[in-house]
């Protein structure tokens, strides 16, 4: 299984983040869920703005695109990505390691 789900207007991501990390990155996660390393700290939303920005540029949308629907002050969290969910999909594949 995945860390996505294709809905009519975009993608749902699970993810849990990991602040403070060396580097940017994303991959499989624990569970369904995408794994998550922000540079940013937990402090005054600075992983939760990091977070919309790194989804926005790996996924290929605008920072409004991307918002968080669950989960704000914890690590594990629900993102809408609007868009093609087709091409959000094959991204996200991508990104989780189940695609070419």
């Amino acid at each position: 299984m995945s860390g996505w789900t294709e809905r009519p207007d975009g993608l749902m991501l699970s993810v849990r983040v990991t602040p403070r990390a060396s580097r940017n990155a994303i991959g499989p996660g624990p569970g369904e869920a995408f794994a998550v390393r922000l540079t940013a700290p937990p402090v005054d939303g600075e992983a939760n703005a990091a977070l919309i920005a790194f989804l926005a540029r790996a996924f290929g949308v605008a920072k409004r695109d991307v918002t968080i629907a669950g989960g704000e002050t914890g690590r594990n969290k629900r993102i809408a990505i609007a868009g093609d969910p087709l091409a959000l999909a094959g991204i996200a594949a991508r990104l989780y390691g189940d695609g070419p």
